[in-house]
């Protein structure tokens, strides 16, 4: 049975309320942190741990806190990501409705080493009943003196405001988010300055996810170091990983990083293998926003060595044969799934939802979106195949904020690895186009 950090409690009746949460060893890291540690020894740990962002860039978080700039005179901000967009995605969501006094108590421990006296829990906007649940859990905790005016006696403030997402994917990158929390449209921000130098209202501040947040209690209590004995090399601890597609249990899962995707995929502990009566053709790892691979290069690696769910090995092989774990959104798809169709239902989010700011990600998008849409209902030609590896081409590396990479590396890798489908669209415009339609020839099934 795999060390549960994170979902442990997650399922004891009432774990959502005070009481409860307290009862199964809550608050204790807010205890021990104000009490017993000074801010630095906090980050000190949060180093120690190795834990990386779980929201999808994977730095490491005590670099990260490390970097926050410290002018005397002006306030200092902690800011949690919690607008989680990205399609595949859930994991956050599933957190914060299930046991939101963990988000609150991380949040505590992790202002209080930055010397923030006033933190930010900035939730998409569609999740309006789980910003009630965390209003609550900071009211109770407000009640018991874990919040606001000297916390436990110790002379230390804080307020924590819940704050509604814009409703735009883009809000999930940090500078666009710290752009809306201050009011205004959500437009990535040139960098430098970085959000540690200058983010809201031009002030030091430190903007991490909801799981990388939540992992704070443990790491306090139990120490950086015991932390990083979980987990695999660079990639310590445990990691949520948001399942669904074409498998037996779709649902949230706590895995401890290293284990293999065969046996996260197989294992009855989770996905409980492909839906019977098929086989894999394709997975995505780690969101939307990541290469999709087939299923021989999910497996193993290109030197044939197991792949695991880890940082470094999905994106062994780089983007010729390997991935990113992402934000954890590993969705699977049978040998039934139409792979033109569904990197034309990633283009239209990515259009979607992109800013406008950036002319590359702005028009490249869309004619992404076009080329993928005529293809997909038999109207493409040759000609298009290469022409999207263009566009793809264009976009990535050329914008301010990474959706424009994120746009592109979709679309790319699925022509990388299931050309002769995308192919085969338009030579047979009919077949393709036909109710159930897919794609099933050797290269994709491998």
């Amino acid at each position: 049975m795999a060390r549960k950090i994170l979902t442990e409690h997650i399922h004891v009746p009432g774990i959502e309320t005070f009481d409860v949460y307290r009862k199964q060893g809550g608050y204790t890291a807010v205890e021990k942190a104000i009490k017993s540690m000074s801010p630095e020894e906090v980050v000190e740990e949060a180093k120690k741990s190795g834990v990386r962002g779980r929201g999808g860039a994977g730095f490491p978080m005590g670099m990260k806190w490390g970097f926050l700039a410290k002018p005397e005179g002006v306030p200092r901000y902690l800011v949690c990501n919690a607008d989680e967009s990205e399609p595949g995605t859930f994991k956050d969501h599933y957190l914060m409705k299930t046991i939101p006094h963990l988000l609150i108590e991380g949040m505590i421990v992790s202002s209080f080493a930055l010397g923030a006296n006033k933190s930010f829990i900035y939730v998409r906007g569609e999740l309006m009943y789980v910003i009630r649940i965390l209003e609550k859990a900071i009211e109770e905790a407000k009640a018991k003196g874990f919040l606001g005016k000297n916390i436990l006696g110790s002379g230390y403030d804080l307020e924590l405001v819940v704050q509604p997402g814009g409703g735009a994917y883009i809000c999930g990158e940090e500078t666009a988010l710290l752009e809306s929390l201050e009011g205004k449209r959500g437009n990535p921000r040139n960098k430098p300055p970085f959000p540690a130098v200058k983010g809201l209202y031009q002030c030091p501040t430190v903007v991490n996810n909801v799981e990388s947040i939540s992992n704070m209690p443990w790491i306090v209590n139990n120490g950086g170091e015991a932390y990083a004995q979980i987990g695999i090399g660079r990639s310590t601890g445990t990691k949520l990983i948001s399942a669904s597609g074409h498998i037996q249990r779709p649902g949230v899962y706590e895995i401890e990083l290293g284990l293999s995707v065969e046996e996260f995929m197989n294992s009855d502990e989770y996905c409980g293998g492909i839906r019977k009566g098929h086989h894999l053709k394709a997975l995505v790892a780690g969101g939307s926003s990541v290469p999709i691979l087939p299923a021989n290069l999910i497996m193993k690696t290109a030197n044939g060595e197991d792949r695991l769910m880890s940082y470094e090995s999905l994106s062994d092989g780089g983007f010729a044969s390997g991935t990113m774990l992402g934000s954890g959104g590993f969705i699977v798809f049978d040998e039934t799934a139409c792979i033109v169709k569904n990197t034309w239902n990633f283009s239209q989010f990515y259009h979607h939802e992109s800013c406008g700011q950036c002319s590359p990600c702005r028009e490249g998008t869309g004619w992404m979106e076009k080329v993928l849409h005529r293809i997909e209902h038999g109207h493409g030609s040759m000609h298009d195949v290469d022409l999207l590896v263009d566009i793809t081409k264009k976009i990535e590396g050329n914008t301010i904020c990474p959706l424009g990479d994120a746009a592109s590396w979709p679309v790319a890798s699925a022509i990388r690895h299931f050309r002769d489908e995308f192919v085969w669209h338009i030579t047979h415009p009919s077949e393709a186009t036909a109710p159930g339609a897919a794609y099933r020839g050797d290269m994709a099934l491998v």
